[in-house]
């Protein structure tokens, strides 16, 4: 039997589910005071889908592909299986321009100028110990085809684990590289393609930022040099759609263990605070647990409008 948060939840989930083919990573942009942007799918596998072949056609990354199906195989779901497609999104807090990354959603949004629209692509990012950087940055070059020098850590790396690199890949398929890195103003960070698709949407570079490479292409097409580029970290994100509140759950990211349930719910707390439009909403707590306790990426409704809350009851998580 559901529980009330559980009925919530799947009301909120079902009410946005459409069976449907795949669609272009690029949505219209919400207006003002509105924060979600697309809708969640549902498919029907094939006996030779994996969650790696449905995340490059679905610009998803494997990670939220893991995390939206729990109890599904992810090398094998089976023959009809139906498999939910987290093609449904809220924005990054803050300013809506040029290129957001959000480390904890391995996701990027891209803004164009001018245009009413947002892009948004699966990013590989920083494993444990090559963390990627949080920063404000730009795009400083772009450069098709590239060759590749690997840096001497990394090169060190590798013989280390028996593996040696040669100092210069040249462009091609087994340039790790892909079709196009784009230069980043923060010293050796790239955005840039793939020689695998596997890792997409997970942490597994040396701190830069792998695309697909269908993505990298598009994105190098719009975004020209200058494009600012910040990059954060945001595992908890609030937004409103039509008059409601939604909260979309990340696992943290962290170098030392699981966070404890007390930081996760204190991560809680600071970013519902950045949110001072949200003081007059009264939260349905036993949902904002459920969701933080699932850390699915799917944006759940928690509350409506109502009267305003209490401090001590805004704590009360």
């Amino acid at each position: 039997m559901l529980r009330a948060p559980d009925v919530a939840r799947f009301l909120s989930l079902t009410a946005f589910f459409s069976v449907a083919p795949a669609i272009a990573a690029q949505w219209p942009l919400p207006p003002p005071g509105e924060d979600i942007i697309g809708q969640v799918q549902v498919v029907n596998a094939k006996y030779e889908d994996t969650f790696a072949d449905l995340g490059v056609a679905n610009d998803l990354g494997y990670l939220e592909m893991v995390v939206a199906n729990p109890g599904v195989d992810a090398w094998l779901p089976g023959e009809g299986t139906e498999i939910i497609l987290p093609t449904r999104f809220i924005l990054p807090p803050g300013p809506r321009e040029g290129i957001v990354i959000n480390l904890a959603e391995y996701r990027m949004y891209y803004f164009p100028k001018g245009e009413n629209v947002v892009h948004t692509y699966p990013l590989g990012i920083g494993r444990e110990g090559w963390n990627s950087p949080i920063a404000e940055a730009r795009i400083t070059a772009k450069t098709a085809n590239p060759g590749w020098y690997p840096p001497k850590s990394i090169r060190e790396e590798h013989a280390a684990d028996g593996d040696p690199l040669p100092s210069y890949v040249p462009p091609g398929p087994d340039n790790p590289l892909g079709p196009y890195k784009m230069a980043l103003s923060v010293p050796g960070y790239l955005i840039h393609g793939s020689n695998k698709k596997f890792g997409i949407g997970m942490r597994v570079s040396h701190g830069c930022f792998r695309m697909l490479n269908h993505n990298v292409l598009q994105l190098a097409a719009m975004a020209p040099v200058g494009t600012s580029v910040r990059i954060v970290n945001e595992p908890y994100k609030f937004g409103r759609s039509n008059g409601k509140v939604y909260l979309e759950a990340h696992a943290p990211l962290t170098d030392s263990g699981e966070l404890s349930v007390v930081d996760k719910h204190t991560e809680v707390i600071n970013a519902l605070l950045k949110r001072e439009e949200l003081g007059d909403v009264r939260l349905d707590w036993e949902v904002v647990r459920e969701v933080v306790a699932a850390e699915d990426g799917l944006p759940i409704e928690i509350a409506e409008p109502d009267t305003a809350v209490a401090g001590s009851e805004l704590l009360d998580i």
